[in-house]
């Protein structure tokens, strides 16, 4: 009997049987290598991109911030006059324990105490009054919340000039008012407390607007519904803002105390520009010397750079304490609520 071998037919082009797709040749060694190597530039990007968008403020502040600060701490150990910078000899914390005796210090330490208690106070209670109306439905207020910022924008240098020819004694706007109702005439540059409360007034004059419009951001994230059903339950005006406002702000509140204890704790061109011999000493009987003025005059007037950079460090010091009691006080708010 015969066999017959019968043998597959090859596949022709085209057909049924499997083969590599058209154009669809497997990736070479090369392609490989390619693709790893876009890869891994593509995670070193992801992982170091942020760094490189945050760094140009990292070595502003390692030049500007950081480096100062550190230099200003070792010269604040160092007898260094401003005639001779580069020449340094070693006192220990000598510097520190002659501004601690110097009565000049703690008068200034006084005074800008007071006059950060005569600005910062009624400043924010202005502000918050002031938001709070702003917060209603008026006409132009677009308008209002930039004449609000006016005051902020303005130069210290002209804010200044304007409010010593208001509170000159002779022929100030301020006496000429007080004159017209009956009362004496005031010296608001040489008597202590006239003198702080005209400084008081320029740095209230500059920052309440600045002030209200935060109060007013944090007012308009207040949910509309809490007043509502206040309002349901037969709340006034008056309650609204004692039970709804108030305590929705107590974070912005804490946050525009601090930042304006800060500032006042560094007031330097209000008192520097109003003293009438434009000085350092803040007044004839420095009564109205702050801290920030009596750094300047010990640096820049007597030239004792190791004692100024003391006091700068004492300052630092102080803004370090303000920040711990800010601190807590906010830790105990949000442990509350």
């Amino acid at each position: 009997m015969a066999t017959r071998h019968d043998t597959a037919a090859p596949p022709s082009k085209g057909g049924a049987a499997p083969g590599r797709p058209p154009g669809g040749s497997t990736p070479t060694d090369q392609e490989h290598r390619r693709r790893a190597k876009l890869s891994r530039r593509w995670q070193r990007d992801v992982r170091w991109s942020p760094y490189a968008f945050v760094s140009p403020f990292f070595l502003l502040f390692l030049a500007f911030g950081l480096f100062p600060l550190i230099y200003t701490g070792w010269a604040s150990l160092h007898q260094v006059e401003l005639t001779a910078p580069t020449d340094m000899s070693w006192v220990g914390l000598r510097n520190y324990t002659r501004i601690f005796d110097d009565e000049f210090f703690w008068n200034a330490a006084k005074n800008t105490l007071t006059i950060g208690i005569i600005s910062t106070v009624p400043q924010l209670l202005m502000a918050m009054g002031i938001a709070h109306i702003l917060n209603y439905k008026l006409r132009a207020s677009t308008f209002y919340r930039v004449a609000m910022l006016a005051p902020y924008a303005t130069s210290i240098a002209a804010a200044s000039l304007v409010f010593v020819l208001l509170f000159g004694r002779d022929y100030g706007m301020i006496n000429w008012a007080l004159d017209f109702v009956g009362i004496d005439p005031v010296d608001w540059q040489g008597d202590k407390w006239p003198s702080q409360i005209a400084v008081s007034t320029i740095i209230i004059w500059r920052w309440t607007g600045y002030n209200a419009l935060i109060y007013l951001a944090a007012m308009q994230a207040i949910p509309q519904d809490l007043y509502e059903s206040a309002a349901l339950d037969g709340a006034s005006r008056w309650q609204q803002f004692i039970h709804v406002t108030l305590p929705a702000l107590r974070p912005t509140i804490l946050f525009t105390a601090v930042v304006s204890t800060i500032g006042a704790s560094q007031v330097f061109g209000e008192p520097l520009l109003f003293d009438a011999n434009k000085g350092a000493s803040g007044g004839a009987e420095h009564q109205f010397q702050t801290l920030g003025l009596y750094l300047y005059e010990q640096g820049w007037v007597n030239q004792h750079l190791g004692r100024a950079s003391a006091i700068a460090w004492t300052m630092f010091l102080i803004l370090i304490v303000i920040g711990i009691i800010n601190y807590v006080i906010s830790r105990r708010l949000r442990a509350s609520s």
